[in-house]
C-alpha cells in the first residue's frame, strides 16, 4: 500500500526556520500534485502549499514569501521549508499526495499522519 511519512517537526523560536519532509512509498506509478497543510487547534485545516509534477508552485498569504516547497521525483519526496518562523505557524503539518498507483491505475488522495511544529515567542 502507498503512505506518506512527514519527518522535520519539532520545537523552533521565532524568527527560526525549519525543514519538513515527506517520502511516499509502496506501489506508485506515478505522483501528481503534492502539498502541505496544517491545522492548528480550533482552526480549519489549511492549504499551506503545492507543488505540481511540473514544479509549478502556489503558497497561501500567510506564507508567502517565508516558505518553499519542492520535490525530489527520483525520492519520491516533498519538502517544505519554512524560515522566519512565527508562533502563528504552529500547528500539525500533513502531506498530501494525488498518486496513481500501479495496482489501481486509480489517481487517489493520500495523507500522512502529521507532524507537530511549534513555534516559542
Amino acid at each position: 500500500q502507498v503512505q506518506l511519512a512527514e519527518s522535520g517537526g519539532g520545537l523552533v523560536q521565532a524568527g527560526g526556520s525549519l525543514r519538513l519532509s515527506c517520502a511516499a512509498s509502496g506501489s506508485i506509478l506515478s505522483i501528481n500534485t503534492m502539498a502541505w497543510y496544517r491545522q492548528a487547534p480550533g482552526n480549519q485545516r489549511e492549504l499551506v502549499a503545492t507543488v505540481t509534477s511540473g514544479g509549478t508552485t502556489n503558497y497561501a498569504d500567510s506564507v508567502k514569501g517565508r516558505f518553499t516547497i519542492s520535490r525530489d521525483n527520483a525520492k519520491k519526496t516533498v519538502y517544505l521549508q519554512m524560515r522566519s518562523l512565527k508562533p502563528e505557524d504552529t500547528a500539525v503539518y500533513y502531506c498530501n499526495a494525488d498518486i496513481i498507483t500501479t495496482v489501481s491505475r486509480w489517481a487517489m488522495d493520500y495523507w500522512g499522519k502529521g507532524t507537530l511544529v511549534t513555534v516559542s515567542s
